[in-house]
């Protein structure tokens, strides 16, 4: 098969049957195989109805409903694992990705080898309380992952069909999808300036928490990408050197009142020297991060069992 699109969805019931038909025009008009996965993400409009009728009337269009809204990750994750096309595109549902974007989406995949092609909607049509944060979350990304993209969150990408497969999107991680890619070891990522349209229908589901999320996810992508497999390495390391400091410290308290004493000098008491209880903190703050990390390491060694979602149904899917 030449093109897998996965779009996850919830609540777009008034632009489902458009894409669809958009879609197909596109693609036809490529004489592309291609098939469509839905990912109702718990919808309570009337998009899992929508759906049941266009997988009735095209075998191409598959659908994976859940039963209560998941997230967009894992919509993602699980049309992921369903997509079956040498490439495989993703595009968010309420019709502001253009589907005329991808025939040059595929053509940088098989033509010019890219592992990855991430969308940049270079002019908007987001009010500024949504594009502003959302160019310091590029800038902070850039910044952290080396991966020079304009546009992290654009649901329009396109991937190899081996990318998809490596990359495992739990949590809110679609926005850093190219730096779960990278450290999979896809690093041939490039970028496609593409078209952004207006909102037609409805209103965006997300809502301010993406503002405090994003930034969490990113410092929990920083600290996974370089600590995921050995965690001691970072937690060992600094619980440590905080033992050896506070010890280090207590030492040289309980010293200087030794030496006070062997000289005849009055001393006052080591509970009575506010540097003891700091020393003293330290070292048990140094055994807290060390077992953290003892903790974290025997975690990861016993623990793979896959996320599982709440699946209601699978339609057009072989069994």
């Amino acid at each position: 098969m030449d093109l897998s699109l996965v779009i996850p969805l919830f609540n777009e019931e008034e632009s489902i049957t458009e894409l669809h038909s958009w879609i197909c025009k596109t693609c036809d008009q490529q004489k592309l195989d291609f098939e469509i996965i839905f990912v109702n993400d718990g919808s309570t409009d009337k998009s899992l109805k929508v759906l049941h009728a266009l997988a009735a009337e095209d075998s191409r269009v598959k659908v994976i409903s859940f039963r209560r809204n998941h997230g967009k990750s894992a919509g993602l994750n699980v049309g992921f694992a369903a997509a079956s096309g040498d490439v495989v595109i993703t595009m968010d549902a309420d019709l502001q990705d253009s589907p005329d974007e991808i025939p040059g989406l595929m053509k940088m995949i098989n033509e010019e080898d890219y592992d990855l092609v991430s969308g940049w909607k270079k002019k908007r049509y987001d009010p500024l309380s949504k594009t502003i944060p959302t160019k310091f979350y590029n800038w902070a990304t850039r910044r952290i992952s080396k991966i020079h993209l304009h546009d992290f969150n654009c649901g329009l990408k396109a991937y190899k069909n081996e990318v998809i497969k490596a990359v495992n999107v739990q949590g809110e991680m679609h926005r850093y999808i190219p730096v779960l890619a990278k450290n999979a070891g896809f690093t041939k990522i490039g970028e496609k300036v593409v078209q952004h349209q207006a909102r037609k229908y409805g209103s965006t589901k997300f809502g301010l928490s993406r503002f405090i999320n994003g930034p969490l996810d990113l410092l929990t992508l920083a600290f996974v990408s370089k600590f995921s497999k050995r965690p001691m390495h970072f937690f060992g390391l600094y619980g440590t050197l905080m033992f050896v400091i506070g010890f280090l410290a207590a030492f040289y308290i309980g010293a200087e009142k030794i030496i006070a004493l062997q000289l005849g000098h009055k001393a006052r008491l080591i509970t009575e020297n506010p540097f003891f209880y700091i020393s003293l903190t330290t070292m048990m703050i140094g055994s807290q991060l060390f077992l953290a990390g003892f903790i974290a390491e025997l975690i990861i060694r016993n623990s793979n069992k896959p996320v599982e979602y709440t699946v209601e149904e699978r339609i057009n899917f072989e069994s």
